[in-house]
């Protein structure tokens, strides 16, 4: 259910922000950080070499202040690393590029899709073969809330 009366469940082209979140640092968690890399190939023998301490947020939040999360669902960006049900880590601060995947508010709908600027027009594309991109015409209210900096996406 939709606690925040300002952000409405939006749909289009199948990708669904169901919600925004602010990151919360009340306190410093940190996870153990190893030196040794681990194989995504044949298995290697475990090192107890601890490196130190990794907190997430300050891995994957650059700017607190202009930084949310948002989860998503659907499948127009799977192409990307973009599965239903993941969380983005969004920026507000960074400036958007031809090429960046942002989180784009057209007629008040968010959505979220690779940002591209051609010959002085804007098109969304997905990354999924099933959609096809959205051209921004001057008729559409149209902003880039933030670009995407990280995917959290689960395994299980």
């Amino acid at each position: 259910m939709n606690k925040n009366p300002k952000l409405k469940k939006v749909e289009i082209e199948n990708v669904v922000v169901t919600n925004v979140f602010k990151p919360i640092r009340k306190k410093e968690e940190y996870i153990p950080i190893f030196l040794e890399s681990v194989s995504a190939g044949f298995p290697s023998p475990a090192d107890d070499y601890l490196e130190g301490r990794l907190d997430l947020n300050e891995y994957l939040v650059r700017n607190p202040s202009a930084t949310f999360f948002l989860r998503v669902t659907g499948d127009s960006m799977i192409d990307a690393g973009i599965h239903s049900g993941d969380v983005l880590i969004v920026d507000r601060s960074l400036t958007p590029r031809s090429g960046s995947i942002v989180i784009a508010a057209i007629d008040g709908e968010l959505v979220v899709k690779r940002l591209k600027i051609s010959k002085n027009k804007i098109y969304l594309i997905p990354e999924n073969r099933k959609y096809e991109p959205i051209e921004i015409k001057s008729e559409m209210n149209f902003e880039v809330w933030g670009v995407v900096t990280s995917v959290i996406h689960s395994l299980t």
